[in-house]
């Protein structure tokens, strides 16, 4: 993939993601908000149907000690102000309709103290208008004479009270003012506000907890919780006790201790939802990026292999040609010692092709689980020494050495000895190649915890720790910089890791730049 597509790629998807996490959190952020306006919006609600339903409350008492003491006072002094009257007759029906309204002044001689007043004069009385209306309906009955004769009632309707609203305005209005010079704690208790707060709440399915005050003209009666503090939290406020004219000293103010955890509560649910998605939204992403860079490496490896490969093959196809070509020389063809050797150089370089790709053929066949490797009781000791012996003159062709500790009081494991012998035989190949002075390599092997421990010490070049762990990935090589002698396609470090995972070990290294590594490998004893 071009490099400048991968990166306007990985930035789409990356501003992609940001505007969906961007657009998750305003959805948030405006949930609550909605909720905490539609909870205002509630709170103020419930708040304004208890202040009223009290107001009710007391009206209401006022009317029935009113009409308790109206019943007891016994008859009534009533003057009649004025009385309409209209009389209307149907020659269809032969009906004659009579309707009357009339306006009776009531007095009943109830002293002020009604009012639980004692400032007001005991010679004021109370005086009450009632409306009484009334209709009937005759019917015309006439004789053989054809004259009237007789007016039979078929229907009669009368009605007291139901006064104007305006006259109702002014009954209420007394009862206001004088209400209003009661001491508040005597019109009102903490658990009529209670009861009705609860109500109101529950009704709107509002569970909730709160505190209450009641205030006058800004400072707090008697009557609130013991919680409540008007300066310390957001409150709701709602008149109480209004006259006539909807103005009053007192206010019902109700707060809210755990409203931000209630908002919370109230989103929470579709908010886990939200960001579990995101969630997930990021990890596929995540992954998308992680393949997307691994896709890219991959095709860097694969390019770097052909490349490897292309050289690891070149030499010896070039060497196998040139060889031919010398045997083909008649000055040539009669020296038997010189065929011989040219004929030894054409196996050597055609061995070296076919371990190539046995290598490769291993690999393949180690991930696809078809290599059979038949396992038996075998020396690891052993196995060391005969894989040192593939290397040893190498090592002192360049001028340095394999010292052996074989500490290791048990050695038998259960292995193949052919490809365990490969596992060894890599490591010290790679001491080799990755030391650019003389190799100085150490074997060292121990028991621990019924496993043989064995570990291949150099002193080499080295690896950085981002190295260090991909060492063992498949058709990776570290960059050598000026070590350019180092031939390879990355492929045996893999094959070791598999083929110790494949006998129930492990396999790790450590290292330091220029200061060599060290490689351990763990098998189970038997």
């Amino acid at each position: 993939m071009n490099k400048r597509l991968f990166v306007l790629l990985v930035v789409l998807m990356s501003l992609s993601l940001v505007g969906i996490i961007a657009v998750q959190l305003y959805w948030i952020k405006r949930s609550v908000e909605d909720k905490e306006e539609q909870f205002s919006n509630t709170a103020t609600e419930v708040l304004s149907k208890v202040a009223e339903k009290i107001e009710e409350r007391e009206m209401k008492e006022y009317s029935e000690r009113f009409l308790n003491l109206k019943d007891s006072i016994g008859d009534l002094k009533s003057t009649q102000l004025s009385n309409i009257f209209f009389i209307d007759r149907d020659l269809n029906s032969n009906e004659i309709l009579f309707y009357s309204h009339g306006i009776l002044e009531e007095d009943y001689n109830i002293a002020s103290t009604f009012f639980d007043n004692a400032a007001s004069s005991d010679t004021a009385t109370i005086k009450n208008f009632t409306s009484r209306r009334s209709k009937t309906i005759f019917k015309e009955e006439y004789g053989l004479d054809g004259k009237a004769y007789r007016l039979s009632p078929i229907e009669k309707w009368e009605k007291v009270g139901g006064i104007s609203a305006m006259e109702k305005a002014m009954f209420d209005d007394v009862y206001r003012v004088y209400a209003n010079r009661v001491p508040i704690h005597e019109r009102i208790s903490r658990e009529e506000i209670e009861l009705l707060l609860d109500q109101e709440l529950e009704n709107r399915s509002l569970d909730i907890a709160y505190e209450y005050g009641v205030y006058s003209r800004g400072l707090p009666t008697k009557i609130k919780s013991r919680k409540f503090r008007m300066d310390t939290e957001s409150y709701y406020k709602a008149p109480v006790f209004r006259d006539s004219e909807g103005i009053t000293d007192f206010a019902l103010l109700i707060s809210f201790p755990d409203k931000k955890d209630f908002l919370v509560r109230s989103v929470v649910g579709m908010a886990v939802l939200s960001l579990l998605f995101t969630l997930i939204i990021m990890i596929a992403y995540a992954s998308a990026i992680y393949q997307l860079i691994r896709q890219k490496q991959i095709s860097e490896i694969k390019t770097d292999f052909i490349n490897n490969m292309t050289h690891e093959f070149k030499t010896p196809i070039a060497t196998i040609n040139l060889a031919v070509e010398a045997i083909k020389n008649p000055k040539i063809m009669g020296d038997a010692e010189k065929v011989m050797r040219y004929l030894n150089m054409i196996r050597d370089e055609n061995k070296r092709m076919h371990a190539q790709v046995e290598n490769v053929l291993r690999i393949s066949k180690l991930e696809k689980n078809q290599l059979d490797i038949s396992k038996e009781r075998v020396d690891a000791h052993e196995i060391v020494n005969k894989a040192i012996t593939h290397v040893e003159l190498l090592v002192q062709d360049k001028g340095g050495y394999v010292k052996t500790h074989l500490d290791a009081e048990r050695s038998d494991v259960l292995a193949n000895k052919t490809h365990f012998g490969n596992v060894i035989v890599n490591i010290l190949d790679n001491a080799v190649k990755y030391s650019p002075d003389a190799p100085k390599i150490d074997v060292f092997t121990e028991v621990a915890n019924n496993f043989l421990v064995i570990w291949i010490q150099d002193q080499g070049a080295g690896m950085t720790k981002a190295v260090s762990k991909r060492i063992f990935e498949k058709f990776y090589r570290e960059h050598t910089g000026d070590i350019h002698n180092v031939k390879g396609h990355g492929l045996g470090l893999a094959y070791v890791k598999k083929i110790v995972e494949d006998h129930q070990g492990e396999v790790y290294v450590e290292s330091e730049k220029g200061k060599g590594s060290t490689f351990y490998i763990k098998l189970p004893l038997i």
